[in-house]
């Protein structure tokens, strides 16, 4: 693939602007992921998950010999105390769900607290934009929204709703007892599914620190048990913390629906103050988006000598910016060194998460200024790295702050080079927008949608979500695998920089559909005027797939729970914890999920066997693994048809006009 230096671009990404900076960055000596992807080799041990360090009398190492792999010697690999490979694989791998999962609940609690300040008015910056949102979303906590007016009812006013569904919402970070509220949004055979085999979450903190109790040494020794808790909490994240991030960010932002935008780094400008907003939390890129569009801000810009601004979002924070504003997004992930590449970034300012360190070396042979906003996110110092701390009860004191640092960079501009390329794409795919486009206004449904998978023109659905990873290629296995499965008439919903490889490759138009997808879905998509791949935002929005399939479910005709739904997940590039908290709670409730980077477990074949196999008949899905997109998508599609089979679709029909009656035949069947 390359030298023992350098990346070949055109083998590590399919991208052509990325090529094309990774190639001037390599020209000027400047080092990026991709680079030190080939420097740096995989350690064998710990990427099939059984190197423990969990004390001082380690690491211990238990490689699987050939032998054991092949039957011709016992397995009798043991640690110091006596651990398993089961053990220390299970261990791993849920310490590995607790820290994704408190990644994506621990963004929900900042959305939540920022969320109570406003209602209590603290935090002045913030307002209430959905007020349907939020009176959908006190219903799930139990939140009443009229209240008597002697023997009427009287509408409640939206700031008391808000007050006490924040309180309500905050105290599900510490409950101790009882189960989380959100599980009501389940369908009830699967939420029973969870009660008989003990894995309803009580608190999302609890089960966070159970797990770390667990996997301390001496503790629980049952791979089997330990998988159970990652269960457990894995359903705190999918169902509670991430969901409560969703629901309360549109409350505040608005409820996404289709807009347009633009994609890759061809977006940014050589004549504004261009600034990125890079992470995952929209508190603070929101507050930048509005402060960009004022006045002062816009004569400000002027002043030095700039047209005025383009506000760029990267990675997952640019999913936020563009499902509600329609901002553009200048790259994903593996993107974030090569937008600094281009010289024409005046400032990278970036909240939480997936956040390289590498961007304080490479802002330092530039004039970008990298600035941290976090206090949980702190870089060490760079020549230009600078931190401002954000905080909400200042919320557009602190953007204007930033706004004015890239703006009195623009003078200190030296050789720009800007790729052309950027593509448009069709966004916003809520849940509440996919049940307004099937249905309208006054009868938005899913049941268009249940008519089609019933009547065989859409095969079923796939959520392919997850990170890019540099030990494959950029953007192309996410591709190869939606391609495939559009194809063959199974629907994508898709999120995170999975999504934006689709808004690169030009998959998140209507037009789309008619060259890349099979007749049924082409049809359904020219009919609807949606594309075959629907962006549902940031990776934290993935509990919006779990909403959309709830409302199958509710539509009728395709199961009483999830686990009967021909639908399944995938992550073929996926790199982060929060990844393996993710595909967790979709196994536990019900989805299928493909990677098509490998789970560290293969050291520990029992526990393959309980992901991969026996997980089935726990929750009515498991893992699977397949590095290669286009076989992994015909998995997908077997298990979608053996879904259909079940269900008694698995032939296509003709379309026909059914009514609840008629579903609920199909369901009885």
């Amino acid at each position: 693939m390359a030298d023992d230096k350098k990346a070949v671009p055109e083998d590590v990404s399919s991208d052509i602007a990325t090529i094309k900076m990774l190639r001037i960055a390599q020209e000027r000596g400047q080092e990026t992921i991709f680079d030190r992807a080939v420097k740096m080799k995989q350690c064998n041990i710990g990427t099939e998950g059984i190197c423990c360090k969990v004390c001082s009398q380690g690491p211990c190492r238990l490689p699987l010999t050939k032998g054991i792999k092949d039957g011709t010697e016992p397995d009798n690999r043991k640690g110091l105390c006596g651990a398993t490979p089961e053990t220390i694989a299970a261990r791993n791998l849920v310490r590995q769900i607790a820290a994704g999962c408190a990644a994506h609940s621990d963004h929900g609690r900042g959305v939540v607290e920022t969320f109570r300040a406003m209602a209590y008015g603290e935090a002045k910056d913030y307002t209430i934009k959905d007020e349907l949102k939020l009176r959908e979303v006190a219903g799930y906590f139990g939140v009443a929204t009229t209240v008597k007016d002697g023997d009427k009812e009287k509408v409640r006013d939206k700031w008391d709703i808000a007050r006490e569904v924040a309180d309500i919402a905050l105290g599900q970070w510490g409950q101790q007892q009882g189960e989380m509220l959100y599980l009501s949004r389940a369908p009830k055979p699967t939420q029973d599914r969870w009660e008989k085999h003990g894995v309803k979450p009580r608190g999302i903190d609890r089960e966070v620190v159970e797990i770390m109790h667990r996997t301390h040494m001496g503790v629980d020794q049952d791979y089997r048990n330990l998988l159970k808790q990652g269960a457990r909490c894995s359903l705190g994240n999918g169902w509670g913390g991430s969901m409560m991030a969703t629901d309360l960010q549109d409350v505040m932002f608005g409820t996404p629906y289709p807009n347009t935008g633009e994609i890759n780094l061809g977006v940014l400008s050589h004549t504004k103050v261009n600034i990125i907003v890079h992470g995952h939390d929209p508190l603070l890129s929101e507050m930048i988006v509005a402060a960009v569009h004022t006045p002062d801000m816009i004569e400000y810009a002027k002043a030095q000598g700039a047209e005025g601004y383009v506000v760029a979002g990267m990675c997952c924070t640019a999913n936020e910016i563009l499902v509600r504003h329609g901002m553009p997004i200048a790259g994903d992930y593996l993107q974030q060194e090569l937008a600094v590449v281009t010289g024409a970034v005046e400032a990278m300012v970036v909240d939480i998460q997936c956040i390289m360190e590498n961007l304080a070396n490479i802002s330092s042979c530039y004039h970008t200024k990298f600035i941290t906003t976090m206090p949980i996110a702190k870089c060490a110092s760079g020549k230009n790295t600078m931190h401002v701390e954000f905080e909400e009860h200042h919320a557009m004191d602190k953007a204007k702050e930033i706004v004015k640092i890239a703006a009195d960079n623009f003078k200190n501009r030296k050789e720009v080079q800007i790729p052309t390329e950027k593509t448009k794409m069709v966004v916003g795919f809520s849940t509440e927008a996919i049940k307004y486009h099937l249905g309208g206004t006054f009868r938005g449904s899913f049941v268009p949608l249940n008519d089609n998978i019933i009547n065989g023109r859409i095969r079923g659905i796939c959520g392919v979500v997850g990170c890019n990873n540099a030990r494959v290629e950029h953007d192309e296995v996410h591709l190869a695998l939606i391609k495939e499965l559009i194809k063959h008439d199974v629907i994508v919903l898709t999120t995170g920089c999975s999504a934006m490889a689709c808004g690169k490759a030009g998959l998140l138009t209507p037009e789309s559909a008619a060259v890349y997808a099979g007749a049924g879905l082409a049809e359904v998509c020219e009919t609807v005027g949606i594309p075959p791949v629907l962006h549902m935002g940031a990776c934290v929005d993935n509990s919006r797939i779990l909403t959309a399939a709830a409302e199958v479910i509710k539509a009728g005709g395709l199961g009483k729970e999830l686990a009967d739904l021909p639908a399944a997940g995938a992550a073929p590039g996926w790199m982060s914890e929060k990844a393996v908290g993710i595909g967790q709670y979709f196994v536990t409730s019900g989805v299928y999920v493909m990677l098509g980077v490998p789970l560290s477990i293969y050291g520990a074949p029992k526990l393959v066997d309980l992901l991969e196999k026996e997980m089935e008949e726990l929750y009515g899905a498991t893992w699977a693994y397949d590095p290669d997109p286009i076989s992994a998508a015909h998995k997908i599609i077997a298990h979608i048809d053996k879904k259909r089979a079940a269900l008694g679709i698995n032939q296509a029909r003709e379309r026909v006009l059914m009514d609840m009656a008629d579903r609920q035949k199909i369901e009885a069947a």
